[in-house]
């Protein structure tokens, strides 16, 4: 019997490392601009195109790397960061591996020019799937600028194994905004098929968190700074009444490393009891300044996961300093130091003098005559037919015979054939009624939300009923939730749902589903947005109906009209499945005579 076992070629070894480090484009892009920080630099550009699939581009003004250095640094293993195992253990660095380029150029075409600040050339190499083409003396920029081309060219399998543009461009959206909150003080720019995506000049923390999430997050941050013999913590909370159901922005920084930690995540959930309603969430900021032989961040190949020596201390800290940053919160005003103070006191001209505006009122105008198109400022979208309450349902077909048990299709007939019998309302929360030979109790809430699931769902071929908004409404988003509104925008356009984007930051709702409350426009959005952030992007109309569902269903404490409770009877023995939610909660139980002799003992 021959031998078997034998030593990989070094370009099947590679690309098994690349499968292990770069799992889709924001890995290599992570990678890239953590290399871009590590060489100091101040000024970092991100260039893609289609995702990643066909470009990622790194350009930094870095210290850059000399001709022997950027040949060395395609190999594995190969590293400026640590000479020995016990550097392991006192690393501050981002990229310390040695395998990123090399996993990289595995898998890619790649193209690296760099130079150092002191010198008139520098070096262009150009590799493809590890092998090197070619090697020459070029002039470029001071630092490095790594492109990747076709990445996963010949890994057809991982190639495939990609999911959507968009769902690949939220994800290095999301690691260019963690490599941005960690490094405030260096300037970067993301750009995706030569859109502009974020612009971010060097700035404090503070001014970069509302320069990627928008102006409102200025009115919503408490800052938290507490210093330690074993940790320094600082950052930003975000108030109380700023909470939302949705997980919000949620980051934690260690030694400018982003982590997840679910622990860590429960002090902060601790510190909040008694302050947010049940089931909302508060957005944080939190950085960690700890000394590295104290924590391991080298427990996970993305090092998203460390390992802290003495978690239970660490707990106890974050949980003390945010309860009490929210406590000052509450009684002390905050000053913002980071305000330009020659705008509070503004002079006036000498001889001005303050006086009261006055009102001029046009006597001319009739309200009644048709506005000029010149004077709207957004463009008014097709009408569309808008539907009451009772109309919604109106065109919901009675239920088949393969619909629901024999029971249910028993009570939809006999409670046909008496519609003048009484029903009423328990607690305001249940519909009652009786029939032949049972008597019926309906949840209201989860009987309406069946209904409207199912009413939703069967608009996912034709765009969905819509009341135009009077006022247009707009809605501040993060780069990343744009993305996914793109993604999601014809189902949102099947629900009913108008609106136009206004910039990278906003869109402009014109209609929304009938019957949706306006005050709950924002909050609605974003819990669609939301769900879309930690779940697969297939089956988004059912998701979609099931959200829209339960967020428009009428609640428990609402006491409701006789022709509302025959509404909602009538169009639940519509449904294809009425005795359940989407969720396998009943919706209806049914107690028969039978049941209530027992009851009675008779």
């Amino acid at each position: 019997m021959s031998d078997l076992i034998q030593l990989l070629p070094d370009h099947v070894a590679n690309q098994i490392a690349a499968g292990e480090v770069i799992q889709r484009p924001s890995s290599a892009v992570k990678e890239l601009i953590e290399n871009a920080i590590d060489a100091d630099a101040n000024d970092i550009k991100l260039i893609v195109k289609d995702a990643g699939r066909t470009l990622i581009q790194v350009v930094d003004n870095g210290s850059g790397m000399s001709d022997t250095d950027a040949r060395i640094s395609l190999e594995r293993h190969a590293t400026s960061k640590i000479k020995k195992a016990d550097d392991l253990f006192t690393i501050r660095t981002m990229g310390f591996r040695g395998e990123a380029i090399a996993s990289m150029a595995a898998i890619s075409h790649l193209e690296l020019k760099t130079k150092l600040h002191d010198k008139e050339l520098g070096t262009k190499l150009i590799v493809e799937g590890s092998e090197l083409k070619s090697q020459e003396n070029c002039a470029t920029k001071n630092g490095t600028s790594i492109s990747i081309k076709n990445l996963f060219f010949n890994v057809p399998a991982r190639r495939n194994f990609l999911k959507s543009d968009n769902v690949e461009l939220k994800h290095i959206i999301d690691e260019f905004q963690r490599m941005a909150l960690a490094n405030p003080e260096c300037a970067m720019s993301f750009f995706h098929n030569d859109k502009e995506i974020l612009n971010l000049s060097s700035s404090t923390l503070k001014q970069r968190i509302v320069g990627i999430f928008g102006n409102r997050y200025n009115e919503k941050l408490v800052p938290i700074k507490e210093e330690t013999s074993l940790v320094d913590v600082n950052g930003f909370v975000g108030k109380p009444e700023f909470s939302r159901k949705t997980r919000g922005e949620q980051f934690f920084f260690v030694n400018q490393r982003f982590i997840k930690s679910g622990y860590l995540h429960h002090a902060i959930s601790n510190a909040f009891q008694d302050l947010i309603p049940e089931k909302h969430h508060p957005s944080y900021f939190i950085f960690f300044e700890i000394d590295p032989k104290f924590v391991d961040v080298n427990i996970h190949p993305t090092k998203t996961e460390i390992k802290f020596e003495d978690e239970k201390s660490i707990y106890a800290i974050v949980r003390s300093c945010v309860k009490r940053a929210l406590g000052l919160h509450n009684i002390v005003p905050s000053l913002d130091f980071e305000k330009d103070p020659a705008f509070d006191n503004i002079p006036t001209p000498n001889k001005s003098e303050l006086k009261q505006p006055s009102i001029k009122v046009d006597s001319s105008y009739n309200p009644f005559e048709e506005k000029k198109k010149s004077e709207n400022i957004y463009t008014s979208p097709p009408k569309v037919k808008t539907e009451n309450w009772e109309q919604l349902f109106e065109n919901i077909p009675a239920p088949k015979s393969n619909t629901s048990s024999e029971v249910l299709e028993k009570n939809w007939s006999e409670y046909s054939e008496e519609t003048n019998k009484t029903i009423f309302q328990l607690d305001n929360k249940y519909i009652v009624y009786s029939i032949k030979s049972r008597l019926i109790v309906i949840h209201q809430q989860r009987a309406h939300e069946r209904i409207l699931y199912e009413h939703f769902l069967k608009m996912q071929d034709n765009e969905g009923p819509s009341q135009q908004l009077l006022f247009p409404k707009t809605i501040e988003l993060t780069p990343s939730d744009i993305v996914i509104v793109k993604t999601i925008s014809d189902e949102l356009l099947n629900l009913g749902f108008r609106f136009d984007y206004l910039n990278k930051n906003s869109i402009v709702v014109l209609g929304t589903p009938t019957d949706l409350e306006m005050e709950n426009l924002e909050s609605i959005i974003e819990e669609l947005v939301e769900q879309f952030k930690n779940k697969s992007f297939i089956e988004k109309h059912d998701n979609l109906s099931q959200s829209l569902a339960k967020k428009m269903s009428i609640k428990s404490v609402r006491k409701l009209k006789q022709q509302e409770m025959r509404s909602i009877i009538d169009n639940l023995f519509a449904c294809q499945t009425s005795y359940i939610t989407v969720q396998g909660k009943p919706t209806l139980i049914t107690i028969t005579l039978e049941e209530l002799a027992k009851k009675f003992q008779l």
